[in-house]
């Protein structure tokens, strides 16, 4: 078994052998502090539980990064409390703002060294050993190589080009790698001084949104901005792309301070529309370039940007691609687990994996679910039939919160962590938004889809996604019948499923009996700012807060009101 170890931003553990994923868990999910940072012993002891085994049944052991700024945090740990607190906005507005970001980026452009490397591994020795670990093998994985092999290793693919898009790690933002006979060839690195995930930082920032956690919704407002021609974009000035790299015109402090001159006289969703715009031009020519020089026409990508669902469509549609595959954690959370990955392949020669769902949390018994139930008092009947009973109930126009069997891995619920709901009627989305997420308006909620119901919706298809990692134009005459989970422009980011999960698929098919369509709304289990439900005790105090009538946990269900 090997145990793959991230502590930067969602920070988390990872355990695997052979080609199999025992249990990989985000501390976010445990402390409940939203992409939690530090050191992950939390996940690290739920990881040893779930399997029922100890540190000592551990000796390999993979972490990652090692650049001056993440070596600085670990030795420093009030730094990275302190800009935890700072970036979430969890304090009053300091003095110097501007200042201090500026500093935050130079010094994460500052590269790993042999002494950075050293020190972060001794770091790392002595938060083990605190925690029982004694006589282990400790492997420093590089990260962008982190990336790379959890999008390589679990895209089903034995050729491929893979591309890395982050915002910064291990003084890169970016990388170009060809897979092909069991080896990794590196073409290309992007500086972190080029970063494209940095810039997108940078306007999520001044849009008044958090930088690392709230690029999506700026993804989501730039649909709602009149286009505007190319020329009078002046945002595409900031980057060039040459070949398989990409190269900034301006410091990332200039740059920064370019865009705040540019919003002071630019509406935000006009602001949000440039940077998205640029986001999509420049990853795409970065794609096609890379496919035209090496003629590899099965690409997967990972890091921050990845997450970006309209520059993945950009690509899959655009860029000549022929199979593709998002690795579905693409951000630093997944690190642990690519980490855990790059050294079993060095030391097993593992290059594959079987990924066939991602539900790779904890999970919980009936008698532990009823104690939690007792303990809150919540008045609830046990369901001989609980997907069919919640599938009669969505049909009726109600909204569920639905909590079975083990915790999805990354940012997305796929059925087991999540809140659920008819896709048809636009009212249940306002719903949904004021009184249970409580979101910003603009933000679109997403459709599971049953997959043989796919083209019914969905009109270009190239690779359905099971994970959420891409968004797909609707057919026009379906849209009236999936108002509550499309997008303005007409676009969903579903997911596809088909047999991984058998409670959740029973729901839509219910649902789909009573109204002949294969599909829900779909959105994750929590509230606006804080991370996905872990436990039942999670999930009742979610419900209680959200004031939602319904509440499937198990084979429980609850309603109130």
């Amino acid at each position: 078994m090997i145990l793959g170890i991230w502590d930067g931003h969602d920070a988390g553990a990872a355990i695997i052998k052979g080609n199999k994923i025992l249990v990989a868990i985000n501390e976010e999910r445990i402390t409940r502090r939203k992409l939690h940072a530090g050191f992950p012993v939390n996940s690290i002891k739920a990881c040893l539980d779930y399997l029922k085994i100890k540190s000592s049944d551990i000796q390999e052991i993979a972490v990652s990064t090692s650049d001056f700024a993440k070596t600085f945090t670990r030795y420093f740990p009030f730094s990275k409390e302190n800009y935890y607190k700072f970036r979430r906005r969890m304090t009053e507005k300091p003095a110097f703002v501007h200042l201090r970001r500026n500093l935050k980026y130079k010094l994460t452009e500052i590269n790993s060294s042999s002494l950075t490397k050293f020190l972060t591994k001794e770091w790392f020795r002595k938060q083990l050993k605190k925690i029982g670990f004694k006589d282990i093998n400790l492997y420093l994985v590089g990260h962008h190589q982190a990336h790379i092999a959890s999008a390589t290793f679990c895209s089903g693919m034995k050729k491929m080009l893979t591309i890395t898009i982050d915002g910064i790690g291990d003084g890169l933002s970016g990388t170009v790698n060809v897979f092909e006979n069991g080896k990794f060839e590196r073409i290309s690195n992007i500086s972190g001084k080029d970063s494209l995930g940095i810039f997108f930082e940078q306007v999520t920032n001044l849009l008044g949104m958090r930088e690392l956690e709230d690029e999506g919704k700026v993804m989501a407002l730039s649909d709602f901005a009149y286009p505007i021609d190319e020329k009078k974009n002046k945002m595409l000035d900031f980057f060039k792309v040459s070949g398989m790299n990409i190269k900034a015109k301006y410091s990332v402090s200039k740059q920064g301070s370019l865009l705040s001159k540019m919003l002071w006289n630019t509406q935000r969703e006009q602001f949000a529309y440039m940077a998205q715009y640029t986001i999509e031009k420049k990853m795409l020519e970065l794609f096609k370039n890379s496919i035209n020089a090496t003629g590899i026409k099965n690409v997967c990508w990972s890091g921050g940007v990845a997450s970006n669902i309209k520059a993945n469509m950009k690509i899959r549609l655009e860029s000549g691609l022929k199979n593709w595959f998002v690795f579905p954690h693409m951000g630093d959370g997944g690190l642990a687990l690519g980490a855990a990955m790059q050294i079993n392949f060095e030391l097993n020669n593992i290059s594959s994996y079987d990924f066939d769902n991602i539900y790779f949390g904890t999970d919980y018994k009936e008698d532990d679910i009823e104690k939690e139930l007792k303990k809150y008092k919540m008045p609830y009947s046990i369901q001989d039939n609980i997907p069919k009973e919640v599938g009669d109930i969505i049909s009726s126009g109600e909204i569920v919160l639905w909590f079975q069997d083990r915790m999805e891995y990354g940012p997305r619920a796929l059925g087991n962590r999540s809140i659920i709901t008819l896709a048809s009627k636009k009212e249940l989305k306002d719903k949904l938004n004021i009184m249970v997420k409580k979101r910003d308006w603009f933000q679109p909620f997403c459709p599971t889809i049953l997959k043989e119901d796919a083209r019914k919706f969905i009109g270009d298809a190239n690779g359905f996604d099971k994970f959420m990692t891409m968004a797909y134009t609707t057919m026009e005459e379906a849209r009236s019948r999936i108002e509550a989970v499309m997008n303005v422009d007409n676009s969903i980011r579903p997911q596809i499923l088909g047999n991984e999960n058998k409670k959740y698929r029973g729901i839509i098919e219910q649902v789909k009996e009573s109204t002949g369509d294969g599909i829900i709304l779909n959105t994750s289990f929590n509230i606006h700012g804080y991370p996905i439900v872990m436990t039942p005790e999670d999930a009742i105090k979610s419900f209680k807060i959200a004031k939602a009538k319904y509440l499937a946990v198990g084979n429980f269900l609850v309603k109130q009101g």
